[in-house]
């Protein structure tokens, strides 16, 4: 009868969250100015980031290699420094952490300004990726913080629709202001952008008092003498977060899907320009168009995910075979003899719903990486997360490379697309099995939690 009592509690909360929608969030002031930071800085980044490829691609005539180079600083900070951030996060106050690297990345974009080879770019790149990803996993634990439990997967949704609503705005805009005022503007127009962010995060309030589970683990370690067994607990910390994951099945399960589709995706993406160049008389706007596509469709996928009733694994197998399938169509359509304005529509079209087939595996990760972390270690769990994708990130674009030039682009769309949907596949074969484990674990976990009884 208490199971059942509470049963049906649990029924009549799930339904109060839902029909209250986002109005919770909408009212936690906290939130809003979290997510008011995430919105300056996510449109600075992009603005960033166009300014950047204009100034080296166009006006500096950078090599293909050049530019590949400067990817690879971008992406080497996260792959790296993915865990130490984490501790970071979880051990200092997450407010200081997202203020601090806002700050000093305004400064280290105006110095792009002065920078007068692509050497010091690429330094001036890699201290800002440290900063980047230095804010990312202190950002996730924020929310955890400031935001109930039974609120998280709204958070998730506007966090990730404002990250997609960048994707798509932030493009225009930077190509608009480049027009009006150049590209030196834009570059202090998008450090104000940081500072704005700073500014947002002061009204934020800084970190909880630490949980006793902390409060216990520090005494622990002020017992020990030696800088030999400190450097130890130090590297044991960093590696909690990647043990948490591996011994939760369903966390594990969806860290290789999303790890595996990553890679795959971005032996695509890194080659979309090869791809459309087949295409005879190609319009110039066209890429813009289609990259603006795909984040709508991730938009209206962020936007409704959470209204389904399916199960995480099932979300992202779906979306992960979706968006496979999609890309794969892709490549036999611009082979496909047709008019210009159906073909650009198709393409479009498709695009919109890879954006969709994204939106279903990345969104759905999110939140339930955020529901089975504990608080006191959100930041380090999203840190072993973002290193372990950036570093698929890094390798799809090289295989990409190493196909398109062996193969083709067109076949190569084919075998990466192709190659998503069997990951999608396998993880819904395998879906009950990982799920059945996972509620194994979890009630083994809650059996050893419960203390034993002594008989007298």
């Amino acid at each position: 009868m208490q199971k059942a009592k509470k049963r049906v509690e649990g029924m009549n909360q799930a339904q109060t969250v839902e029909s209250e929608g986002f109005k919770p969030l909408l009212r936690n002031r906290n939130y809003m100015l979290l997510m008011g930071s995430q919105l300056v800085s996510n449109m600075g980044e992009w603005l960033y980031i166009i300014a950047l490829l204009t100034l080296v691609g166009l006006k500096w005539q950078a090599q293909p290699w050049e530019i590949a180079a400067m990817t690879l600083c971008m992406a080497l900070p996260v792959l790296i420094g993915g865990p130490v951030a984490g501790w970071i996060g979880d051990r200092y106050d997450r407010k200081k952490i997202m203020v601090i690297s806002d700050i000093v990345r305004a400064f280290l974009l105006i110095g792009i300004l002065f920078a007068g080879n692509l050497t010091q770019i690429y330094i001036l790149l890699i201290v800002k990726g440290l900063m980047d990803v230095l804010f990312s996993p202190a950002k996730s634990g924020k929310i955890k913080e400031i935001v109930s439990p039974q609120h998280i997967d709204q958070a998730v949704t506007i966090s990730s629709s404002i990250e997609q609503l960048s994707k798509i705005m932030g493009p225009s805009l930077g190509g608009l202001l480049m027009a009006l005022f150049g590209i030196q503007l834009c570059f202090l127009i998008d450090a104000g952008a940081f500072v704005v962010s700073a500014l947002f995060l002061l009204g934020v309030p800084g970190r909880k008092l630490l949980q006793q589970a902390d409060l216990n683990d520090e005494s622990h370690t002020e017992m020990r003498n030696g800088q030999q067994v400190q450097k130890k607990s130090f590297f044991k910390e960093i590696g909690e977060g990647l043990q948490l994951i591996y011994g939760m099945p369903l966390l594990l399960g969806g860290v290789i899907t999303i790890c595996a589709v990553v890679l795959v995706l971005q032996m695509a993406d890194s080659q979309i320009v090869t791809l459309f160049r087949l295409i005879p008389d190609i319009s110039e706007d066209l890429l813009g168009y289609c990259i603006s596509a795909s984040g709508l469709g991730t938009l209206i996928a962020a936007m409704s995910v959470r209204k389904l009733s399916w199960s995480t694994l099932a979300k992202m197998g779906s979306g992960a075979a979706a968006a496979g399938l999609v890309f794969a169509i892709c490549a036999v359509v611009v082979m496909t003899p047709m008019p210009h304005l159906l073909q650009s529509v198709v393409l479009f079209g498709s695009f919109f719903l890879a954006g969709v087939g994204g939106g279903f595996v990345l969104v759905p990760f999110q939140m339930l990486l955020m529901k089975r972390t504990p608080e006191h270690m959100t930041s380090r769990v999203f840190g072993t997360v973002n290193s372990l994708t950036s570093g698929a990130a890094i390798i799809g674009p090289t295989l990409g490379g190493v196909l398109v030039t062996g193969i083709g682009p067109v076949p190569t769309y084919i075998v990466a697309g192709l190659g998503t949907a069997a990951v999608g596949a396998v993880l819904l074969a395998f879906k009950g099995r990982i799920e059945r484990k996972d509620r194994a674990s979890a009630a083994g976990e809650a059996i050893h939690l419960v203390p034993e009884t002594t008989t007298v």
